[in-house]
C-alpha cells in the first residue's frame, strides 16, 4: 500500500487530503501538491486511521477512536503539539489520558507521549486508542527500559521502532542527525546536550566507538515507517539548551545532516518534518528559520519554543511563546508547546492547559500576520460583539469562553454596556457608540 506522500506524487487525492483541505479551507489539489513536494505532512498511521484499539484480556482489540487527519506545513494554519507522558516518579495511563483530553480541548493539534515510567507499551496503546489527533513518540525512550543504552543492538532498536509503528503511532522523533563528529563541539557548550534522545545516543556512540545507529540504519527505519505510513520528525539532538549555546557549530552541523536525511526519507516514500531549537535569542530566530528551510528543502519545521530568555523558570510558557510567534511568522509550521513546569517538573493537567493556550495564541497571531484565508474572522467578529456589548457572543467567540465569563462575572455587572474597569460613565466604547450615533445623525441633516 502506498503512503500519503507516494499517492500525492502519483496525483491521487486521498480522503485524508480532502479532510485537511476541508478544515483549512483550501482546495484538495493544493494539499496534494504541497504534500507531493514535501512541504506538507499528514501524520496518519494506517492503523490509527482505522481506529486501532487496546487488546483485552484475550488479546482481542477493543475498538479505538479514529484519527482526524491534520495537515502540517506553511500552506496551512500553524499547528501546535502538546508533550505529555508518565515519568518514573509520577503519573499513570489514566492521568495521561486526562492530559490528552485537556490538550485537545485547549487547542493541541497533535500530542507526543514521552513516557519514561510505568508500563510504556500499555500507556502508548491506551492514548492512541483514545486520540482523534496524531500521536507521536520518541522510540528511543522505550528501548532503555529492558537494558542500559550501552547494551542496545541495532536489532533491539529496529524492533522497538517496528513495535510502536504496529501500535498505531503517527510520527516518530528519530535523532539520526547527531554524529560522532558533532560530540566534541557539543561538549564545548555551556549546557552540552540537553536532548534526552540525543544524550542517550551520544553515550552509546562513546561506549561502542561506532557511528549513530539511527543514521547507520536510516534506510531500514524508513522501510518500517513506510509500511505503516508513519511520518518522520527528524530530531534535533543538539538543540541549544540555553541562549549561550544557540546557533553554534554543533547545532548547524546536525542540521546539515538532517537536510541530507530529508531527501533520503522522501526517496523512501516517507513523509518528513524536521525539529529545531530550543533556546534562541530573539534576534537569531528569523535566521534559524530561514536556514532550516533552505537546508531541509522546505520540509515542515517543528520547533520547541524557541525560549528567548533563560531567567524566568516557572514562566517559560510565556518566554517561549514570544519566540514561537516569531518562529511561526518566519518559517515554522509546527510549534511544540512549553508549559510553566518546563525545566522544573512533570507537567500537570493545568500546566498542559496553560501551555496549549499560550501556544494557540502564538500560532494564531502568526497566522493573522501571515494573512492566511479566514485567520482573522473570529477576531473581527468578537470586535463587533464588543462594540455592541453583546457579552454572550463575546463568550461564544472567545477561545476560552469559560474563563472570560468567569472574569466578567466577578463584579456582577450583568449585561450592562460597560465593564468594571471603567464603569458606565468612563466607558470609552459606550461613549464612542454615542459619538458615532451623533456623527451619523449630524451627517444626515
Amino acid at each position: 500500500m502506498k503512503t500519503q506522500l507516494e499517492q500525492a506524487r502519483g496525483g491521487v487525492v486521498t480522503p485524508e487530503m480532502r479532510r485537511v483541505a476541508e478544515k483549512e479551507r483550501v482546495s484538495a489539489e493544493v494539499i496534494r501538491a504541497e504534500l507531493a513536494a514535501g512541504r506538507l505532512v499528514i501524520p496518519a498511521n494506517r492503523l490509527h486511521l482505522a481506529g486501532v484499539g487496546v487488546p483485552d484480556a484475550a488479546g482481542v482489540s477493543c475498538g479505538g477512536v479514529k484519527l482526524d487527519a491534520v495537515g502540517i506545513g506553511r500552506s496551512v494554519t500553524t499547528k501546535i503539539n502538546a508533550n505529555i507522558g508518565a515519568s518514573p516518579v509520577s503519573s499513570c495511563k489514566e492521568h495521561e489520558l486526562l492530559k490528552l483530553q485537556w490538550a485537545v480541548k485547549f487547542g493541541a493539534d497533535a500530542v507526543m507521549d514521552l513516557s519514561t515510567g510505568g508500563d510504556l507499551d500499555a500507556t502508548r496503546q491506551f492514548l492512541i486508542a483514545n486520540s482523534t489527533v496524531p500521536i507521536g513518540t520518541v522510540p528511543m525512550y522505550s528501548m532503555i527500559v529492558a537494558k542500559p543504552v550501552e547494551e542496545l543492538t541495532y536489532a533491539d532498536m529496529l524492533a522497538a521502532i517496528e513495535k510502536q509503528a504496529a501500535q498505531g503511532v503517527d510520527f516518530f522523533t528519530i535523532h539520526a542527525g547527531i554524529l560522532r563528529r558533532h560530540l566534541e563541539p557539543a561538549m564545548r557548550r555551556k549546557l552540552g546536550i540537553v536532548s534526552r534522545g540525543g544524550s542517550l545516543l551520544a553515550k552509546w556512540m562513546l561506549h561502542t566507538g561506532r557511528e549513530n545507529p539511527m543514521y547507520e540504519m536510516f534506510d531500514e527505519i524508513s522501510a518500517v515507517l513506510r509500511q505503516y505510513d508513519v511520518s518522520y520528525s527528524l530530531g534535533d539532538g543538539l538543540r541549544p539548551g540555553c541562549l549561550a549555546d544557540a546557533s553554534d557549530e554543533a547545532q548547524f552541523g546536525e542540521l546539515d545532516v538532517l537536510g541530507e536525511l530529508v531527501h533520503r526519507a522522501r526517496a523512501s516514500g516517507v513523509q518528513t518534518m524536521v525539529e529545531g531549537p530550543g533556546h534562541v535569542p530573539y534576534d537569531q530566530i528569523e535566521m534559524n528559520m530561514t536556514r532550516q528551510r533552505e537546508v531541509c528543502d522546505g520540509a515542515p519545521f517543528y520547533v520547541l519554543g524557541p525560549i528567548v530568555t533563560d531567567m524566568f523558570p516557572g514562566y517559560d510558557h510565556i518566554t517561549s511563546t514570544i519566540g514561537a510567534t516569531a518562529a511561526a511568522y518566519h518559517g515554522a509550521s509546527f510549534l511544540c508547546y512549553v508549559t510553566p513546569s518546563e525545566h522544573l517538573a512533570l507537567p500537570r493537567p493545568e500546566d498542559v492547559k496553560q501551555g496549549c493556550i499560550a501556544y494557540k495564541i502564538a500560532a494564531h497571531a502568526a497566522d493573522v500576520a501571515r494573512k492566511l484565508p479566514g485567520a482573522r474572522e473570529r477576531d473581527d467578529a468578537i470586535s463587533d460583539a464588543r462594540a455592541r456589548f453583546d457579552w454572550p457572543a463575546q463568550f461564544e467567540l472567545a477561545f476560552d469562553g469559560e474563563q472570560a465569563r468567569e472574569i466578567r462575572g466577578r463584579d456582577k455587572v450583568g449585561e450592562e454596556d460597560y465593564c468594571s474597569m471603567c464603569g458606565r460613565s468612563w466607558c470609552a466604547v459606550r461613549l464612542s457608540n454615542e459619538i458615532k450615533a451623533g456623527v451619523g445623525k449630524g451627517s444626515s441633516q
